[in-house]
């Protein structure tokens, strides 16, 4: 299997910026496929979710079994590895902690100028749908990653939408992960129909104010469709990262982080970014054998990435060539092998987020250090974040005037009243106004 080779010295504009695009899919077809299927939703409700969950999911679900019962959550806590469940505990703890330093203040409060007092004022949304993928396997990890922020924020009502298994049940490790959230709503609802449930609600889905977490083309085009009921947050698309080695990385280690996102699907990107020719030769030589440790259908979507035109080894000319090769790609995940990662950190500007040195790879990332790992992708890093507490927030803007401080500011609001054409706010900081306030003294 052939990996692909970019060496950035040889190309010409146009072929360098074809090495920044994504497999972004067009939802344009998936948007009318959809648009009937969001319909039916809208005026079925529970009917039309049960109904294509057995038209696409294969599942045997019912109108009637679309929650989650107490049966299945402790069905689900007897039966997972017990492995698993430490692991998810250990998460849990650290996702916790680090989304409680994310909080910001309940309100703050300042004079702007003597008797003016301006701040805001924090609370959270109201109500909130987490979407757990399952296409390509089981996701308990991003359950923790979307409920713990929402609870930490003071979501009061918190839903978890996923695709129900080919025997009609969900994934035990969703559920035992919900629970450790403090969520209990986990409802059968995937694809383009999950979508459309929380945007309109149903007999048994709350109709939620937003929805967060990636999924399918049929989610995009749903949350597309919906975006006018609900609000849809940052788009998250297929896996990518960088990883930007310098002469004193191991090509090796660099390597075997490169797969680590190359695996998700052969709609990934990943490349390795380096300026040093014997890196990229180490790294070229090693991942073959990693390929040898992994299952199949991983290395067959690993080869397909690493062998195409979105992945493979990025060679620069130098040290500031390869830097603004990863400002202009804006990754998902951008991980830096060099003895003095640090001396990096100022310069790159866009990425989802920056994983630093050796000992942090993009899997500690995903699931362990408490960073999110629902992160902006398709260039969104350059003006988007990761998925914060601050998602499940929002502020409100207080203000506060003294009569003392009233007659300065009204002054000069009224000029600008004035001259923007707006009579009916000039005239309620006018001397009409004055005249009203003295007769209420």
């Amino acid at each position: 299997m052939t990996i692909s080779f970019h060496d950035l010295s040889k190309m010409t504009r146009t072929a360098r910026d074809q090495l920044l695009k994504r497999s972004e899919a067009d939802l344009a077809d998936f948007e009318e496929k959809a648009r009937p299927i969001v319909f039916a939703v809208k005026n079925e409700g529970d009917e039309a979710v049960a109904r294509f969950a057995r038209q696409f999911d294969k599942a045997p679900v019912e109108a009637n079994t679309l929650a989650a019962t107490e049966a299945d959550f402790a069905r689900a806590e007897k039966t997972l590895d017990p492995k698993v469940k430490d692991a998810l505990e250990y998460m849990a703890v650290n996702i916790r902690r680090f989304h409680e330093d994310q909080k910001p203040e309940e309100m703050w409060f300042h004079e702007i100028r003597p008797g003016v007092f301006a701040g805001d004022r924090t609370n959270a949304i109201h109500s909130v749908a987490c979407y757990i993928p399952r296409g390509k396997g089981s996701f308990p990890s991003s359950v923790l990653m979307q409920s713990i922020p929402a609870k930490v924020a003071g979501v009061k009502e918190i839903c978890i939408i996923t695709p129900p298994g080919p025997d009609g049940s969900l994934d035990d490790a969703t559920l035992v992960a919900a629970r450790m959230a403090g969520v209990s709503k986990v409802f059968k609802a995937g694809g383009a129909q999950g979508i459309a449930a929380v945007a309109y609600g149903t007999q048994t889905i709350p109709k939620c104010a937003k929805v967060v977490g990636p999924g399918s083309p049929w989610v995009g085009a749903a949350k597309r469709l919906c975006s006018h009921l609900l609000d849809v947050g940052t788009p998250a698309g297929p896996s990518e990262l960088i990883v930007l080695a310098d002469d004193t990385a191991d090509g090796r280690l660099a390597a075997l982080d490169l797969i680590i996102e190359s695996e998700h699907g052969p709609d990934s990107s990943a490349f390795l970014v380096t300026w040093s020719r014997k890196v990229a030769e180490d790294a070229l030589q090693a991942i073959p054998e990693f390929w040898k440790q992994m299952g199949e259908q991983r290395v067959a979507y690993s080869s397909t990435v690493l062998g195409g035109p979105m992945g493979g080894i990025v060679l620069a000319r130098d040290e500031e060539e390869a830097i603004a090769f990863c400002n202009d790609y804006a990754p998902e995940h951008l991980g830096v092998h060099s003895d003095e990662p640090f001396q990096y950190l100022g310069r790159l500007e866009n990425a989802g987020e920056i994983l630093l040195g050796r000992h942090t790879p993009p899997t500690l990332g995903n699931f362990t250090i408490g960073v999110n790992h629902v992160l902006p992708t398709s260039g969104w890093a350059k003006t988007g974040s990761p998925l914060t507490v601050h998602d499940f927030m929002k502020r409100t803007s207080v203000a506060y005037v003294t009569g003392k401080a009233y007659p300065e500011q009204a002054k000069h609001a009224e000029v600008i009243a004035r001259y923007e054409g707006f009579d009916g706010h000039a005239n309620a900081v006018s001397e009409t106004r004055a005249r009203l306030l003295r007769t209420n003294r």
